[in-house]
């Protein structure tokens, strides 16, 4: 049987790409548990300056494999159980990663594939791709993390109304709500999500991780509360070797060389 994830170096960007075409990405126990030790690994790997997020085949991800839970245990609450939690566990990997995360999305992205995509820092969309909660339709609500990204990047009068109709949300539709990044022509998001990254890591990778810290931890702040964290950060950056670098090369005009 072959791994559910595949992992794959190109020079400091490691792609972590699901490997259940057949079954449209979808995620069981297997796939999840996989794809959070990728995470970890890229997370810890000083090497790694980015990550990129596929899918196999011609969908990211088509959501739960909802008929792995009604074959788990004879009480779906069980089985939703376990596999929420999961999923949690991934969708916080993703979301608290100190480096970059671009999702490439053709296909669908559906059910948790979206709140997955939603906990990337950016998503590469295919012209033909789509996005659909997909939950509220069959009877339940949304987990992954998606109840706390939707109403933060489209509002919450937007995120009711997406959760309340499950409505499938055409590519250019989502870049126009602010739920991808760019928009590409088919065949492309790979090579897009790629090269974003390859952008991302001639960039400070500490001055990234600190402001998106800061950006993650906002909704949790008050003003003052943020303005102070911004001030100890920046105070951080200062003295990192990519603040001092990037100082000096300000003064001096030119091209700064971070680590």
């Amino acid at each position: 049987m072959p791994d559910c994830v595949v992992v794959t170096n190109h020079g400091p960007i490691r792609e972590v790409t699901m490997n259940r075409p057949r079954n449209l990405n979808a995620l069981n126990l297997e796939l999840m548990s996989e794809l959070a030790d990728a995470m970890t690994a890229a997370a810890v790997d000083p090497s790694v300056r980015g990550v990129l997020f596929s899918g196999r085949g011609r969908a990211f991800c088509a959501g739960g494999d909802l008929k792995w839970a009604l074959d788990y245990a004879s009480d779906p609450g069980i089985s939703l159980h376990v596999l929420a939690g999961q999923l949690n566990r991934l969708a916080v990997q993703i979301r608290s990663m100190p480096k970059p995360v671009v999702a490439a999305v053709q296909g669908a992205a559906a059910g948790a594939g979206f709140m997955l995509a939603l906990a990337c820092d950016f998503r590469i969309m295919e012209q033909s791709a789509f996005f659909q909660q997909a939950y509220t339709s069959n009877g339940l609500c949304i987990d992954g993390g998606g109840t706390f990204s939707l109403p933060r990047l489209v509002g919450l009068a937007r995120a009711m109304e997406i959760a309340a109709f499950d409505e499938r949300i055409s590519a250019p539709k989502a870049l126009e709500w602010g739920l991808a990044t760019r928009l590409v022509p088919d065949g492309t998001a790979h090579e897009e999500a790629l090269k974003m990254l390859q952008d991302l890591a001639r960039r400070s990778l500490h001055a990234f991780r600190c402001t998106k810290e800061l950006l993650n931890g906002s909704f949790q702040r008050s003003f003052e509360e943020q303005a102070e964290w911004e001030r100890r950060s920046l105070v951080a950056c200062a003295r990192h070797a990519d603040g001092r670098e990037g100082l000096q090369a300000f003064v001096e005009k030119r091209p700064p060389q971070f680590i």
